[in-house]
């Protein structure tokens, strides 16, 4: 019984000596090595020490923080299409012949009705001799039978006939000029000759190809959109277009028309819009990228993206309001409607104002609203941020200068202010006029 006792009290010593130890090594420690316990009392009559102030200040989480901006930002979408001509033709004749002239050289000028080509034509034209002289024998008959007949020689009979023989011989003569006037290959408009196939002396079958003509003043430019979208184009819209072979260089298209038919296999509408190619630089068959232009917003309110915190459907950011003391924000979470994305930038249709400041990284600090945070010096990067987002792109920045151009007087692309709805008002100029 007495080692039992004495067993059972070593035991308690021991356990009473270890909880000490382990209690006076969890102690925090002053800077000085004195026990944290002398400066108990001095907290005690409400005076921070250094050292609570600095443990006080680690708690409050860290974060990054933007302002809200105010700036011009463009409604658009992005499509691929292809540049063809406005008008474009493969001359081909209606009849066979053999070529006898010549009359342009290949990437030359030509007007409309300027004879290209000319094909053998002395059958054809003895052949219009041959009715002229058949209309000339007639008519003087029809004039003669017509004098007798008022002098009761003949009977109204024969003047009928002698009519009808007139007729008969101005029907060959018309028909005869018509197929000599088939043996000129002229030009339908006003455009740029490619390279021949053919050659002087070359028989042509009738339906050969001998030069195609490309009217280059004006391109259309094909390409179609999402059918949730074709509600927010409409004719007289300004698109950016933007050419692989021409890096760096921007055009301006106007709409022209929007295909009334929906297609069912991709469900896209086809849109077509013109470039004015006064100067030459674009070709057809380029591949292009369009960028059509729904709406411009002068004062957008733009946040960086990696603001917005998304939650079950909603979109939500952290505003920073001025805290208890100039270092410290309070995070209050807000829920936003998101508008256009751009890169990097998100705009904030409604639940913010401009200036307001959110935070972009650090949310997951946050650990419920109204936290204090403390919002880290990045002035440096955030003023290069902004100043990039102020400056944006230099061809959305020139977007109020689009139009202008789009609607310049001698514009071949110009679209009539009267164009309502999916309806498409002429060009300046008819086609084929």
């Amino acid at each position: 019984m007495a080692s039992k006792s004495i067993y059972t009290v070593v035991a308690i010593a021991g356990i009473a000596a270890a909880s000490g130890v382990a209690w006076w090594f969890q102690q925090p420690r002053q800077a000085d090595g004195t026990e944290a316990t002398a400066a108990a009392p001095a907290r005690g009559k409400g005076v921070a020490g250094p050292s609570a102030a600095a443990a006080s200040a680690s708690r409050v989480p860290a974060v990054e923080a933007a302002r809200v901006e105010t700036v011009r930002i463009t409604d658009d979408a992005q499509a691929v299409g292809s540049l063809r001509s406005r008008q474009s033709v493969m001359l081909r004749p209606e009849v066979s012949g053999r070529v006898t002239q010549i009359n342009f050289r290949d990437a030359d000028r030509v007007k409309r009705g300027q004879v290209l080509v000319q094909l053998d034509d002395q059958l054809p034209m003895a052949q219009v001799r041959q009715a002229e002289a058949e209309v000339s024998i007639a008519r003087a008959n029809h004039r003669r039978n017509r004098e007798l007949v008022e002098e009761k020689f003949i009977a109204q009979r024969a003047v009928d006939e002698s009519a009808a023989n007139l007729q008969v011989a101005e029907a060959k003569l018309a028909l005869a000029r018509a197929t000599l006037a088939r043996l000129k290959i002229l030009a339908p408009f006003d455009g740029v000759a490619g390279i021949r196939s053919i050659n002087v002396g070359d028989y042509l079958k009738d339906g050969a190809d001998i030069v195609n003509i490309e009217d280059l003043d004006a391109l259309y430019v094909d390409f179609r959109l999402p059918e949730r979208l074709q509600t927010r184009i409409r004719p007289g819209q300004t698109a950016m277009v933007d050419v692989d072979a021409l890096p760096g260089q921007r055009f301006t298209a106007v709409i022209q028309a929007i295909d009334p038919l929906v297609d069912a296999n991709g469900r896209s509408v086809g849109v077509r819009g013109c470039v004015d190619n006064r100067h030459l630089k674009l070709r057809p068959g380029m591949f292009a990228r369009i960028a059509p232009i729904f709406n411009v917003r002068e004062n957008a309110r733009m946040i960086p993206e990696e603001a917005i915190v998304p939650q079950g459907g909603r979109q939500f950011v952290y505003r920073l309001v001025d805290g208890p003391d100039q270092d410290t924000s309070i995070a209050q979470r807000v829920e936003v409607t998101v508008g256009v994305r751009q890169p990097g930038k998100v705009e904030v249709v409604s639940g913010l104002a401009p200036g307001d400041l959110v935070v972009t990284a650090g949310q997951q600090r946050i650990q419920k609203d109204g936290t204090p945070v403390r919002v880290l010096d990045l002035s440096g990067r955030n003023g290069a941020r902004g100043a990039a987002a102020a400056g944006g792109p230099p061809a959305r920045d020139a977007q109020s200068a689009l139009q202008v151009v789009a609607n310049r007087p001698g514009n071949p692309c110009a679209v009539a202010s009267g164009a309502r709805g999916g309806l498409s008002a002429p060009a300046s100029r008819p086609i084929g006029g």
